[in-house]
């Protein structure tokens, strides 16, 4: 089963750009994708810009609406993800709770909908 580890954080968590902390952490995070590759669950992952490079498309009443910044106003913010391929939820928990910025920000798990049930 694949699953989506959302990993979000405040903006102002962690540690600060160009700071040694932020380079120590690097080092967990290189750590942690090695660690899923070597386990055979990893599928795909990235790293997302700062929420303020987003863009919001909206279409409503027939008119598209493009605007700065993500689409909610929240305290944490998107920023990457996982997809791992493991056998059950408490695997997918199980890998979340080794996310290098699990100490201040969140993961969340989300199951992959398997559309091919609905292919012709």
């Amino acid at each position: 089963m694949q699953y989506m580890l959302l990993l979000t954080s405040a903006p102002d968590a962690g540690p600060q750009p160009g700071s040694p902390e932020e380079a120590a952490e690097m080092g967990e995070w290189f750590a942690y994708d090695d660690m899923l590759k070597e386990a055979g669950v990893y599928v795909s992952g990235e790293a997302l810009q700062p929420v303020d490079t987003a863009t919001t498309v909206r279409v409503r009443d027939g008119g598209t609406v493009v605007t700065d910044g993500p689409f909610a106003e929240t305290k944490e913010y998107l920023g990457g993800y996982y997809v791992i391929d493991v056998d059950d939820l408490d695997a997918a928990i199980s890998y979340a709770e080794k996310v290098p910025n699990i100490g201040y920000g969140s993961v969340e798990i989300r199951a992959i909908f398997d559309v091919t049930a609905f292919a012709g």
